[in-house]
């Protein structure tokens, strides 16, 4: 039980470190595109939220191997897998975001962000950046 409250005292300390990350697309490739301002803030959203959240379980490649990772079990997501990449739609992985883990009948320790629910360009920035990992 002790060993657990630590785990959980780590995964929470682990959460609240902040940082930047990359993403599928630049500001600079949509310069033409209607909506650019919109979307570039959602991109630059999404690359802080992936750093300063997701990375400190899923690593900052996507591997699941975070500083967090260590301290739960079941491991978090590889988002290189190839075969669970083909076998998730981009709005299950939203959904999984603002409703967590055990919303889509995983993990626990994956956290709800449900300030991001109607953030609909911040999702899809963040559906880029798992997909971006996809293992070729």
């Amino acid at each position: 039980m002790k060993l657990l409250a630590c785990s959980l005292l780590l995964l929470l300390g682990c959460l609240a470190a902040c940082g930047g990350s990359r993403s599928g697309a630049t500001s600079g490739q949509r310069a033409n595109s209607p909506g650019t301002a919109a979307a570039t803030v959602g991109e630059k959203e999404a690359k802080e939220l992936f750093q300063s959240l997701c990375s400190t379980c899923h690593g900052t490649t996507g591997h699941g191997d975070g500083p967090g990772a260590a301290a739960i079990n079941p491991k978090p997501r590889s988002f290189s897998d190839a075969a669970w990449q083909r076998s998730v739609t981009d709005e299950q992985i939203q959904k999984a975001i603002v409703y967590g883990g055990a919303a889509v009948g995983k993990s626990a320790f994956m956290p709800a962000q449900p300030q991001l629910k109607g953030k609909n360009d911040v999702l899809a920035a963040l559906t880029r950046i798992v997909r971006g990992f996809r293992a070729r």
